[in-house]
């Protein structure tokens, strides 16, 4: 009998300290990719990536047209070419020819690490203030809904957007 009364009182222990727990936990969630949206600075970021952009695309035009006049040049003086000039002019288009995929794959790269280098700072200060929000309001958790690993938003969790928007000043 004494041990069926200890074995109760450790499961209603168990359960309590639970239940207790579980309502001590206060979580929110956001969608950082609408406070990125809303911020101010997210438009001249957006400016410059395209004219970053727009710089690589008017390079690489440059480059096929420079192509596209070798080959015609050459297919137009072919017949008339010496085979010492036929080989200088193919080595010629060959050796644009990946010059211009070198550029477009450096191209990528670059534009990645551009995005990156002007996006960093503005997801340094949304997490910074989601942080701040969190821990002024005393959330346990707060999840990102953007990143889809939100599988269930319970009764109890809180959209913290609006209080991350007046962190930041934001409307």
């Amino acid at each position: 009998m004494k041990t069926l009364t200890r074995a109760l009182l450790v499961v209603f222990l168990l359960v309590s300290g639970t239940v207790l727990y579980a309502q001590s936990l206060k979580i929110g969630y956001i969608d950082s990719n609408e406070v990125m949206n809303l911020m101010p600075e997210r438009d001249s970021i957006e400016v410059a990536l395209m004219k970053f952009e727009q710089q690589l695309e008017k390079e690489l035009r440059t480059m096929a047209t420079e192509y596209q006049n070798k080959i015609t040049e050459y297919q137009n003086n072919m017949a008339t070419m010496s085979n010492l000039i036929k080989q200088s002019k193919e080595k010629e288009i060959t050796d644009l020819q990946t010059r211009i995929q070198d550029f477009q794959q450096n191209a990528d790269l670059e534009f990645n690490e551009k995005r990156n280098e002007l996006l960093n700072p503005l997801i340094a200060k949304v997490k910074k203030a989601i942080e701040d929000v969190g821990k002024d309001q005393g959330y346990t958790y707060i999840i990102d809904s953007a990143t889809g690993v939100l599988l269930h938003i319970g009764a109890n969790a809180e959209n913290v957007l609006p209080q991350v928007k007046a962190k930041l000043k934001l409307k």
